[in-house]
């Protein structure tokens, strides 16, 4: 598993905790940097926590615009952390390829949700995808 990866679970792990307990992902985010039992988060999955809560509303605006026949409160909460990982990393990470993300979030679901959330996670970061470029330049 490559050091990406593994921040992308790291992430996932504290957006998780964050939507569990309905609290503010950057406030997890340090209970966890100051946590002397955590191992390091590292820079990458910080990155991805506090983009995705510096983008917060416009990431959820788009997974409830292309996420046909789901509302996000239905939507299984680690299917939720997962594509809000992938959203960020598609629409304002230009460094990271497009597919990569796709293909990360799929295998991050493959590991770690049900039997039908790649292929639902695949289905959204595709129409997604779409209009990414269009995205970036906003």
């Amino acid at each position: 598993m490559s050091a990406r990866s593994k921040a992308r679970k790291r992430a996932l792990d504290v957006l998780y905790a964050a939507d569990a307990r309905g609290a503010d992902p950057l406030d997890v985010l340090g209970e966890r940097i100051d946590s002397e039992e955590a191992a390091p988060l590292g820079e990458y999955a910080e990155t991805l926590i506090r983009g995705y809560a510096s983008h917060q509303g416009r990431i959820d605006d788009l997974l409830s615009e292309h996420a046909e026949g789901w509302t996000l409160d239905r939507m299984p909460a680690v299917d939720r952390a997962i594509l809000r990982i992938a959203v960020y990393e598609l629409v304002y990470s230009p460094d990271v390829p497009a597919p990569v993300a796709v293909d990360e979030a799929v295998e991050l679901a493959k590991s770690l949700s049900t039997d039908n959330s790649p292929r639902f996670i695949n289905g959204v970061l595709g129409q997604i995808l779409l209009i990414a470029p269009e995205l970036r330049r906003v």
